[in-house]
């Protein structure tokens, strides 16, 4: 029987229905608080010892990567490598890889002082959208009418802010329709897409009161997500695609993937699909692009 271990740092209705979806198949599924662990960098604790592939829902990203890091050095397969996690967490490596790898991405620029943000801002023209490097859920994301407002944003993040808010990360706004798209990346495919619509914030997040709805998976929507699937090294991904004039844009991609308000609107059964790749990869089977 397979064994698989999930790392969670909050038991969200996400990771329950991970659970039953394990316990559906009659998946050993081991259940770790990530808050209980203490990790020897030569060799596992007994929590981890006989597992067979791990999936890691760590919500913080250095956590989260630290403990991919420690548990790739085990020897024990994880959902989602390292690799992709540092691709994905980190908004400027994830820019820099869409751009590389020729997704089409809004305009970004970044600067590392003072001196230089007002004019990467400028590069990316008003409304300027600024994002801090390291976050989720839309906080600290703000959108910027004019050199006044983005010149207070961007100070109050260099007096206020952390190291991560140190680089300015600018980003030109695109004119979507009061929605966004999010494909869900599971086996090499797109298995389900919805729409996030929000009439009252420039933000779809549904963390920002987005409400959702199925998207059909069109030809546009599986090339540019195979696209960016393939340019942060594949997974189980969820891709943020934006609806702009000159067609399908991507801005971002989650390698924590939330699915729990997704899963009615499409009648995909999506943590079904994560558990099911994460039984192959325990097997020995390919880690899937």
């Amino acid at each position: 029987m397979v064994r698989l271990g999930l790392i969670w740092s909050r038991l969200r209705l996400d990771e329950k229905m991970l659970i039953a979806a394990a316990d559906k198949r009659g998946v050993d599924l081991v259940t770790i608080d990530e808050r209980d662990l203490v990790l020897d960098v030569r060799q596992p604790p007994v929590e981890l010892l006989g597992l067979d592939a791990v999936l890691n829902r760590s919500v913080r990203y250095h956590a989260g990567l630290h403990l991919t890091l420690a548990l790739e050095s085990y020897g024990i397969p994880v959902l989602n490598p390292a690799s992709v996690v540092r691709a994905c967490g980190d908004k400027v490596e994830t820019s820099l890889r869409l751009a590389r790898a020729g997704v089409p991405t809004p305009d970004t620029y970044l600067a590392f002082d003072e001196r230089s943000a007002m004019a990467a801002v400028a590069a990316a023209g008003y409304p300027v959208v600024l994002k801090p490097a390291i976050g989720s859920w839309g906080r600290l994301v703000h959108r910027a009418p004019n050199a006044e407002t983005a010149e207070a944003l961007l100070e109050t993040r260099q007096v206020l802010g952390g190291a991560h808010h140190q680089t300015t990360y600018a980003q030109s706004h695109v004119d979507k329709p009061g929605r966004d798209i999010r494909a869900f990346w599971v086996q090499g495919r797109v298995i389900a897409a919805i729409y996030r619509h929000n009439d009252a914030h420039f933000l779809t997040n549904t963390a920002k009161g987005a409400t959702v709805s199925a998207c059909p998976i069109t030809p546009e929507i599986e090339a540019i997500s195979a696209q960016a699937a393939a340019a942060v090294g594949g997974g189980i991904l969820a891709l943020d695609l934006m609806e702009s004039a000159d067609g399908l844009v991507c801005h971002e991609v989650n390698h924590t993937m939330e699915f729990k308000n997704s899963v009615a609107p499409t009648g995909v059964d999506i943590p079904a699909h994560v558990i099911e790749h994460a039984i192959e990869v325990a097997k020995g089977g390919a880690y899937t692009g």
